[in-house]
């Protein structure tokens, strides 16, 4: 999880400004990613939204056979 305390501590800025920081940086990516844009942190990890196909599933507990609709997945 990420700190405000340590994001704060490490840029010498108020909790408040480090705590806006973030949510404007979230925002942002959350943004970004809604409309289809790919968004990389270089060292961490991409997040982009792709489509799943319908698929047939199974049901562990049951061995019933589902179907599982189309949607949109993080990728």
């Amino acid at each position: 999880m990420l700190s405000i305390d340590a994001v704060a501590a490490g840029t010498g800025e108020s909790k408040t400004s480090a705590g806006e920081a973030i949510d404007a940086i979230l925002e942002a990516m959350t943004a970004a990613v809604t409309r289809g844009d790919t968004v990389q942190l270089i060292g961490f990890d991409s997040f982009s939204t792709g489509a799943r196909a319908e698929r047939t599933g199974r049901n562990p507990s049951t061995g019933e056979t589902l179907i599982n609709e189309f949607m949109f997945v993080h990728m």
